[in-house]
């Protein structure tokens, strides 16, 4: 699974790309909101950060297909080919899928609550779709028993989509689908921090750093 952050703070963004193996960054209109800065100006940086390779997911705001069309060219123009354009999966969305995929845009199927949702943005040509399993939960459903079936589908008609699972609220829910084999999954940075803050960890390096300084001395380590 590839872990991706789902954010817009630039800070944070550093961070978690310093000390972890993240592939990629997804925003969306209400989380680059929450900076406060200018949507390209926010961007800009984030592609500066993460480099031209990683993947960085950008999504439309227009609600029509034209309009859909136009801001995902305007987006490629800012931030190069390899950014995949966001796209609500709704009917105006599909047409517009549709359309980019003839022309060889990176596509992510985005607002999924449901599977059918789903199958439709692939056979439109998405390359990812993103399910919301914490929004799907609020909703009285289980969000990664719907990422399972999703998953599912795609493997049972041999669909060349991945998912990109979003809105978790916990790692536990990030863990069954790491183990179920989904192919990505974008976090906050509060539930990333969080897959390690069980407090045996650190309690079990301070041993070990303990138990070395009873033969070295304090302060010691194998650069002796």
């Amino acid at each position: 699974m590839k872990l991706l952050i789902d954010d817009a703070n630039t800070a944070a963004i550093r961070r978690l790309y310093d000390y972890y193996p993240i592939a990629g960054v997804t925003t969306n209109p209400s989380i680059l909101a929450k900076s406060g800065r200018q949507p390209y100006d926010v961007l800009e940086e984030i592609r500066s950060i993460i480099g031209s390779d990683a993947d960085l997911h950008v999504q439309t705001v227009a609600g029509d297909t034209e309009g859909i069309l136009r801001d995902a060219h305007a987006i490629l123009r800012r931030l190069g080919d390899n950014t995949l354009v966001k796209i609500p999966c709704v009917p105006e969305g599909f047409r517009a899928m549709k359309k980019l995929h003839e022309e060889g845009v990176r596509l992510t199927g985005t607002a999924v609550y449901t599977p059918m949702q789903a199958y439709m943005a692939a056979m439109c040509g998405a390359e990812y779709v993103a399910p919301y399993v914490n929004r799907i939960d609020n909703m009285g459903f289980d969000g990664v028993a719907v990422v399972k079936q999703i998953q599912d589908i795609f493997d049972n008609n041999a669909l060349e989509c991945g998912i990109l699972a979003a809105s978790f609220k916990n790692s536990q829910q990030l863990l069954e689908l790491c183990a179920y084999g989904i192919a990505s999954a974008t976090v906050s940075p509060d539930v990333i921090d969080g897959l390690f803050s069980n407090p045996a960890i650190p309690a079990a390096v301070d041993a070990f750093t303990k138990d070395f300084e009873k033969l070295t001395g304090a302060g010691k380590t194998m650069d002796l």
